[in-house]
């Protein structure tokens, strides 16, 4: 009996041991989570406990209240001060001395006063060609007979009047339909009084001449328009000579974009307002080649550029063949992309003399103005399409002829 009670005494022991070591563990647990939270009230936060996290669609009761900027409004133009146009000088180029049986004529190979010498190869005396030039003073000699190079005896009661025609008719600027000099015709006469000595009558010249801007929906705002000579002010007229540079400013407006550069990938003019007509004169193209200078030895160019947003050009007035109103047209592609984007075979703005140079000196983007400078690759800007390139017009432009006196 006394070992079966120590038994019983020594399991009662054990048990009483193990539910004080279990309390104890409660206790000691307990005890270290309130130390962990009084701890975070003072230092590092402790993970919450995990909870049931419900997601829900958000919906917008409203309409978004964003729009697109409203176009900026018409700036009004600030013309120069004391413009005025200039008044044509009649060029003196001509001369003669009559003689005894013959006549001596002299023109200028500035035949018109515009600067530009003529061909010598255009210029006759009824038929007849040049028989001397002065390369110094830069003047064409024609000497005749009073009979030779077409003339023509008049005769009065009192006087013989030879009569002789001077003539300019220029050849062709290559395969352009365009000219930037006129025919022209000069009368020259020389009399003769029936009992007295020779006189060299006067000349009296004649001449017989030749028989908008919309805004995209991305804030981009093209122009086109004339300048001053000093590219000041906008032109207030557009009226020239032949003779005259045209000076064209074209600009993009960027408001909330970044950085842009504006470029002009091709240009036409023609006598109406629609590309589609004839004649036309693609004077621009292959993705910014200007080829005017090249197509007829103008002096056309790029200016270089000195802004990215800004493209200024020269253009050397000119007529169309057989177009007695010299009224012109004038409509380029612009384009715009960002002012980061490389010079190259598609973004550039070239001009010829004695080889091609670009406007922002990146020469060698050039290269290709004498083959095909394809459509190449595009930047995030000029991929959105026609958003970001407009058809741009400028006119009417009326180019008038220089006189002759």
């Amino acid at each position: 009996m006394r070992g079966e009670h120590g038994n019983a005494m020594t399991t009662i022991s054990v048990l009483l041991w193990l539910f004080c070591g279990a309390l104890a563990a409660v206790a000691a647990r307990e005890l270290s989570w309130n130390m962990m939270s009084g701890a975070g009230s003072f230092g590092a936060q402790g993970p919450d406990p995990p909870a049931d996290v419900q997601q829900e669609k958000q919906s917008f009761n409203q309409p978004m209240s964003w729009r697109f900027p409203d176009p900026p409004a018409e700036e009004e133009p600030h013309f120069p001060p004391d413009f005025e146009l200039k008044t044509p000088e009649a060029a003196d180029s001509v001369s003669a001395v009559c003689g005894v049986d013959s006549v001596r004529v002299e023109a200028k190979k500035d035949l018109l006063g515009i600067g530009k010498p003529v061909l010598p190869a255009d210029v006759a005396l009824g038929g007849c060609p040049a028989t001397g030039e002065d390369p110094d003073t830069q003047v064409l000699v024609f000497e005749s007979e009073l009979h030779g190079c077409g003339s023509q005896l008049l005769m009065s009661e009192d006087s013989f009047v030879y009569v002789f025609t001077l003539t300019y008719t220029p050849s062709p600027l290559g395969n352009s339909p365009i000219v930037r000099t006129r025919e022209v015709s000069v009368s020259i006469q020389c009399h003769y009084q029936r009992k007295h000595g020779v006189s060299s009558g006067h000349m009296v010249p004649t001449w017989n001449p030749y028989s908008v801007t919309e805004s995209s929906e991305e804030s981009l705002y093209f122009s086109i328009r004339l300048m001053t000579d000093d590219w000041q002010f906008p032109r207030p007229s557009a009226q020239y000579l032949l003779g005259d540079m045209m000076k064209l400013e074209i600009s993009v407006k960027q408001f909330h974009h970044l950085p842009l550069r504006v470029l002009v990938d091709s240009c036409v003019a023609t006598v109406i307002q629609n590309v589609d007509t004839v004649p036309r004169y693609n004077f621009l193209g292959n993705k910014g080649c200007l080829l005017d200078s090249q197509l007829t030895g103008s002096s056309s160019q790029f200016l270089p550029r000195t802004q990215d947003d800004k493209l200024q050009f020269e253009l050397e007035a000119f007529r169309f063949q057989q177009d007695h109103s010299g009224v012109i047209f004038i409509t380029c592609n612009l384009r715009a992309t960002t002012a980061a984007a490389a010079v190259d075979a598609t973004n550039k703005a070239c001009s010829f003399s004695n080889g091609w140079s670009e406007a922002s000196g990146r020469h060698r983007a050039c290269s290709c103005c004498e083959t095909d400078c394809g459509t190449g690759s595009q930047s995030p800007v000029t991929k959105m399409g026609p958003l970001w390139e407009q058809e741009t017009a400028v006119g009417p432009i009326v180019v008038e002829e220089r006189p002759l006196r």
